[in-house]
């Protein structure tokens, strides 16, 4: 393989893929084990049994090649050494019963409730296994399958019976450890059909064999069992143990993947990228902070200085900000942009909405009040900071007086929206950018901006801000290429937030019966909607709605106003400062108030139907209450039957208040996704591997990525690995990882 340059990262497509088994005619360099980039190029069709149909099915899936499917995980096991026979289940225990459907009926219940009866057996005796509100079961459960049924046991009328198990279908499989794959009624995939898949194209790997990159002598040190062996265990183990051993190796072979690619990428970076030292000390920061009202935290300090060692050097500084909500990050950040002013440059604040950017340049002009830079041109020496604002909104006249500003470098501090991202901005000397809640953001917007600030092609720092905490895991890995600081300590003065849990009429007439007496004491509240018009899809009440609901119900006599997206740039404005200067007393809005707004007399957040949010957003929109020194209230409505899953989220926010808790219980709830494709969908990085559960294998892939590329640079030394990569690069997007 040709010599890979230091500073040339990982990625591209390889040539002269062989689509190959033992079947084809085969060249001498095919005698090797097939390698993951050959298993992707054979499709799925080529196995025996996957004809037209299977094979749309599969699609359907998300399978269409070999390695796809040898990679089409079981999401659990049945151990059937460990299965209790009929006869044997003890009345109140928890147990897994394998038995054959004998009977299914159905029958319609007083309310309107469906309920199925199944009759199931094996050698030993017989039981009855009862599904409320689930009438597709009577078609799943026909006579003859063979099942496996976790739950309960009770005693109902004499007999034992299980009420709505977990249900796993096994066919007429044998074994000790039978695996149990993703099934899809939908698509006509049942698990037997994936398991024999799966045994075929084993089978037709097996002369060959499937390669593994990984070093003998990392293999060892980590205690991992070669990959051939892995994928064997996992599919077909013999014992929990074995599918234990198998699953940490394939675990992190994903994770070095992801790894390996962040460590390229960041060392690529490093070796051409060229940005703007400044001196971190001076008058303008000195009086910044000098002038604060209050102290800042030990977080904010220790984020100020690894921010203050970043500018100082000509390596351009990529580093992401997390703090929860209230933990002082708008601080943090203004003492960067201010870095880059008093060294006689520009900086960029750059936010996703108008309502958050309009919050910004208010809060920032509110701290730099009466602040002057040096100006050799005038007689005093100095000018007042100029501070500008752009956005999607305003005259003509003042965009293009704004413009002039940022290219002839008299603006300092430009906070501005997307419109930033325009062809027609062009900064005079831009050197430090702070993107607020990135993940808003398409990667190659914030690139755009970056970009667009200078013509002797050095690259401002990059701050990126998020108030969404994200575990540890999650940020060792999605975020491995840059540096990361955490605010983990909240300001003095944040009053601690109630939570309530709002269920059924009564529930709801008590609440609005508090917050119109919050209202009267002088308060403010916040009521959120999901969507701000009617949808035929969903019954969540909208913002426009609601606002008229309570001006003419429980909050008529009251002042309340109305926020949401589609409203014209002005009106959000204007809705936005009357909320601000206590001339309403609520304001019903949709989610465009989830960030940034910061109105310390608002002390009570309403969120109805609260379970049609996911845990984060639900902690940013209670974040926006308790910003004062009134004690605050944040009500959670929920529909009359949420979900399970809506409850579990429900549950976590009621007993938490910390953001970084809580984004460790949103992970294990929504899992990992996709972590490198912008569009977070397709094909999955982590198939296998939890963020979530995994810390350790994260912290080992981590670091043996940084052993195998540290010592020369490069991955020349393993060149099995090196396509791997290559391979795992091209099913990404490759902008996106050349440009996050």
């Amino acid at each position: 393989m040709n010599a890979r340059r230091r500073g040339q990262p990982i990625g591209g497509r390889a040539e002269g893929v062989v689509e190959a088994d033992e079947t084809d005619p085969q060249p001498a360099a095919a005698k090797d084990p097939l390698t993951l980039r050959e298993l992707d190029a054979i499709g799925v069709e080529r196995l025996n049994g996957v004809g037209p149909h299977r094979r749309k099915a599969l699609r359907d899936v998300g399978v269409e090649s070999v390695f796809d499917l040898i990679t089409y995980y079981p999401r659990r096991y049945v151990d059937r050494t460990a299965q209790a026979p009929i006869s044997e289940a003890t009345i109140g225990a928890e147990i897994t019963v394998v038995a054959d459907v004998a009977a299914a009926s159905s029958r319609r219940l007083r309310g309107g409730r469906q309920l199925v009866s199944v009759e199931v057996g094996d050698a030993s005796g017989s039981m009855s296994v009862v599904f409320f509100n689930q009438a597709w079961r009577e078609r799943q459960l026909a006579e003859g399958l063979t099942v496996a049924l976790f739950g309960k046991v009770e005693n109902y009328r004499g007999r034992k019976q299980m009420t709505n198990p977990v249900v796993d279908l096994l066919g007429d499989r044998t074994g000790k450890i039978v695996p149990v794959y993703p099934q899809s009624e939908t698509a006509g995939i049942a698990t037997w059909d994936v398991a024999s898949w799966v045994a075929e194209a084993r089978r037709r790997c097996s002369p060959r064999g499937i390669a593994d990159p990984l070093p003998r002598w990392l293999r060892t040190r980590l205690g991992l069992t070669e990959r051939s062996r892995a994928f064997a265990d996992i599919h077909e183990p013999s014992s929990m143990a074995e599918r234990t051993t198998a699953r940490n190796r394939l675990v992190f072979d994903e994770l070095l993947r992801v790894q390996l690619v962040l460590r390229s990428q960041r060392l690529a970076r490093e070796a051409h990228e060229l940005g703007i030292a400044h001196d971190p000390s001076g008058n303008l920061v000195d009086a910044f902070h000098r002038r604060l009202p209050y102290a800042l935290t030990g977080a904010q300090q220790r984020t100020m200085a690894e921010i203050d060692a970043d500018v100082s050097t000509v390596r351009p500084m990529h580093r992401l900000l997390q703090g929860d909500v209230g933990s002082g990050k708008t601080l943090v950040a203004l003492h960067a942009l201010l870095v880059a002013v008093q060294n006689n440059h520009q900086s960029a604040l750059m936010a996703p909405t108008e309502v958050l950017a309009e919050q910004h340049f208010i809060a920032v002009r509110a701290l730099l009040d009466g602040f002057e830079v040096p100006d050799g041109a005038r007689l005093s020496g100095t000018r007042p900071l100029n501070l500008r604002l752009l956005s999607g909104s305003g005259s003509a006249t003042h965009r293009r007086e704004v413009l002039v500003e940022i290219a002839t470098g008299t603006a300092d501090i430009v906070v501005g929206t997307h419109a930033l991202l325009q062809e027609s901005v062009k900064f005079g000397s831009l050197s430090v950018v702070v993107v607020d809640e990135q993940h808003r953001f398409g990667v190659s917007q914030r690139a755009r901006l970056r970009e667009s600030g200078r013509d002797d092609r050095r690259l401002p720092h990059l701050l990126v801000m998020t108030a969404t905490p994200i575990p540890r895991t999650a940020a060792m890995t999605v975020y491995g290429d840059l540096d990361v600081s955490v605010l983990d300590e909240l300001p003095p003065g944040r009053t601690p937030v109630v939570t309530h849990w709002v269920r059924g009429p009564l529930a709801a007439e008590a609440m609005w019966s508090s917050v119109r007496t919050e209202i009267e004491a002088g308060r403010q509240a916040y009521v959120v909607c999901p969507l701000i018009t009617e949808s035929e899809s969903l019954d969540a009440r909208s913002a426009e709605q609601m606002h008229a609901e309570l001006v003419a119900g429980s909050l008529a006599g009251l002042r309340v106003g109305l926020l949401h997206g589609r409203m014209p740039s002005a009106d959000k404005e204007s809705v936005m400062a009357r909320f601000r200067a206590a001339d309403l007393d609520a304001l019903v809005a949709t989610t465009v108030i989830e960030v940034g707004i910061d109105v310390p007399n608002a002390t009570v957040m309403v969120v109805l139907s609260a379970d049609r949010f996911g845990i984060a957003q639900l902690h940013q929109l209670r974040g926006r209450v308790g910003r004062g020194s009134h004690s605050s209230a944040c009500y959670l409505v929920s529909d009359d039957d949420p979900t399970p899953t809506a409850v579990e989220r429900l549950t976590a926010l009621y007993e938490s208040s910390d953001g970084f808790e809580l984004a460790e219980r949103d992970l294990e709830l929504r899992g990992e996704g996709t972590l490198f494709d912008e569009r977070q969908s397709g094909r999955s990085d982590l198939k296998l591997a939890s963020l979530a559960r995994d810390l350790h294998w994260v912290q080992a892939a981590r670091d043996a990525a940084t052993e195998l590329i540290e010592a020369d640079g490069d991955l020349d030394d393993h060149p099995a690995l090196v396509d791997e990569i290559d391979w795992f690069s091209s099913r990404r997007d490759s902008d996106y990882l050349q440009r996050s």
